[in-house]
């Protein structure tokens, strides 16, 4: 033993691996460096120690100032041809063609039951269903094409309980990935919330605060394509934190071989480590650089570590952050999921489940 007293336990080693894991985790806080360190090393490290070692290396955390909000000039948006297609044998936009219903009719047709036949064909009683997902109708108001509402509302509540919108989606999906040359079985997948407002139907609702919202929220598990894996739908004023426990257990009850989710900041610090304990999924939290809490570690001799910088306004697209962003746009693009209108929160994820696999349908068609 040195004269100084115990020996130090970072030597030059440990301060090279000190400075790759802020390399390559420039947004992580202190303890999560100190994590990254202590599980790499196998040494117990408190975070007073390695503060004191950046601060020797010339490390510091550099906090980012908004830019000032720009005006940017007017976009027109308008339809295309392509969004204005129908077949002949749909009935309305939101039917179901030949070829999509190839795909999911064995789902849905009953066969080989004893009893009275179906007085209704399935597959109107499908389209019905898409036409109020997608059209945000009430069930009342539907068409006098279509089976009467209360026959389309009794086969949507028995196929919601069946699982048989969330089994449509689970095939479809594992053929759109096997055709982007994926693996059916996803191993990575995006962890994000939304909330929605709720109509005064009752049910579970909730303010957050945050948002400024009074509703429910959606929390949505999506692999790195943006399909959906598993829903959940609480009330507003659960917190992110809480309500990711619930649907990880849903998504790693089907997909067992998940290893990696990517979160927001709001899901950082003990859920986290609460994610990774009891699931054993290693927890990647994806910040903005300009996040004036947390910043950015500097290096002395690089400068600025990114490439790519916010815009105007402030806006930058991040890294597997944006694809669970896109795909509550998404779900959005059906109008009955823009506002909850029912006043159980099974419903209300079964309606996600209809919606992602109707534009899985869509997407798989027209590839062909």
């Amino acid at each position: 033993m040195s004269k100084g007293g115990r020996p130090r336990k970072f030597g030059e080693a440990e301060k090279v691996l000190l400075r790759q894991l802020v390399t390559e985790k420039p947004l992580a806080t202190l303890s999560e460096l100190t994590d990254a360190f202590c599980q790499q090393t196998g040494l117990s490290v408190h975070h007073m120690t390695v503060r004191r070692r950046l601060e020797e290396m010339g490390i510091q955390r550099e906090r980012a100032t908004p830019p000032p909000c720009q005006r940017e000039p007017e976009r027109r948006y308008g339809y295309q041809p392509d969004h204005r297609r129908q077949r002949p044998e749909q009935r309305y936009p939101s039917s179901l063609t030949d070829e999509e219903w190839r795909l999911v009719a064995d789902l849905f047709e009953e066969g080989g039951q004893r009893g009275t036949p179906p007085r209704y064909p399935r597959r109107l009683l499908v389209d019905a269903c898409c036409y109020v997902v997608r059209s945000g109708c009430s069930w009342r108001m539907l068409p006098r094409d279509f089976p009467p509402w209360q026959n389309v509302y009794r086969t949507f509540r028995r196929w919601s309980r069946q699982g048989k919108f969330e089994q449509m989606h689970d095939r479809l999906r594992a053929q759109w990935r096997t055709r982007e040359g994926r693996d059916p079985m996803p191993s990575a997948a995006v962890l994000d919330a939304q909330s929605t407002r709720s109509s005064p139907q009752g049910g579970p609702s909730g303010y957050d605060a945050g948002k400024k919202v009074k509703g429910r929220k959606r929390h949505v598990l999506v692999d790195t394509l943006g399909l959906v894996l598993a829903v959940s739908v609480t009330a507003a004023s659960v917190q992110d934190r809480d309500g990711a426990h619930p649907v990880m257990a849903n998504g790693l009850d089907k997909y067992a071989g998940l290893s990696t989710v990517f979160v927001d900041a709001g899901y950082a610090g003990r859920c986290a480590q609460m994610i990774h304990q009891q699931h054993g999924v290693t927890v990647e939290v994806v910040r903005h650089p300009a996040n004036a809490n947390v910043g950015r570690w500097c290096l002395p001799d690089q400068g600025d570590l990114f490439t790519r910088q916010p815009d105007a306004k402030g806006f930058l697209v991040l890294p597997k952050r944006w694809v669970v962003e896109r795909t509550h746009a998404w779900i959005e693009k059906a109008r009955r999921l823009v506002m909850h209108h029912d006043r159980r929160v099974e419903v209300s994820e079964a309606w996600v489940w209809l919606a992602a696999g109707r534009q899985l349908l869509n997407r798989l068609t027209r590839a062909s």
